[in-house]
């Protein structure tokens, strides 16, 4: 089996040398989001681990992955993640993306685990945004499909740039073929970095007052002082 291996941590290093997950850092197939109450409710009880070490376990991972390739998903999110898991958790398993499939069998092609490790293989920041419904896995498919810090900066503009999952489609496969990120999202009418902020009265009165006599603009002085935050 190739690099990218579902379940192996990748971080890019910022210019400032700080250190950036860009991939999955929990082991391959931990219901670490779909077990997290307090964003699957009642139905984090449910959550299933898939061990790739182990026979039965995998067994199961094989059954989940050939149910859920067989599309009776009815788009539940949180159902596409467990898929997402196991498909992971039998790449790891069998060796290989083919033997995976082979294993699985039905409708499992070597193409659909793939895309669907993948996702698995997400970062839990983003995730945790499937799971919530806010991206959806379709779309969080094709975010998987970006390396590095790119990946992190499409779900964020996924969000804030309301993108549907065929433009979120697009923007990875130009990001894919060499055009930068700032450029692809802008060719769909998207600034990379810009959002929505709602401040407390007293905070905004503070930001405008000081962005005007500094002569800057207030995203600056936000920029600078959430890098010093998160340093």
């Amino acid at each position: 089996m190739t690099d990218n291996r579902p379940g192996d941590s990748s971080h890019r290093r910022r210019a400032d040398g700080r250190s950036i997950p860009t991939d999955r850092e929990s082991p391959v197939g931990a219901p670490v989001i779909r077990g997290d109450e307090s964003v699957a409710g009642t139905r984090a009880r449910e959550a299933v681990q898939f061990d790739p070490d182990d026979p039965e376990s995998l067994a199961d991972a094989a059954e989940t992955v050939r149910e859920f390739a067989s599309g009776s998903t009815n788009d539940d999110h949180l159902y596409m993640l467990r898929g997402a898991a196991a498909c992971a958790a039998l790449v790891r398993g069998e060796g290989s993306y083919k033997a995976a499939a082979e294993r699985a069998g039905g409708d499992a092609t070597v193409s659909f685990i793939r895309k669907w490790a993948r996702v698995h293989d997400l970062p839990r920041s983003v995730r945790k945004q499937v799971a919530l419904g806010r991206i959806a896995p379709t779309a969080a498919k094709h975010i998987a499909r970006v390396g590095g810090e790119a990946r992190l900066l499409l779900a964020w503009a996924t969000l804030d740039g309301n993108l549907t999952v065929r433009e979120v489609r697009s923007v990875a496969s130009t990001i894919n073929d060499g055009t930068p990120i700032e450029q692809a999202l802008a060719d769909h009418g998207v600034t990379l970095g810009q959002l929505e902020l709602t401040l407390s009265p007293s905070t905004y009165r503070d930001l405008r007052r000081r962005a005007s006599v500094d002569g800057v603009l207030p995203g600056e002085i936000v920029t600078d002082a959430l890098e010093e935050y998160f340093d």
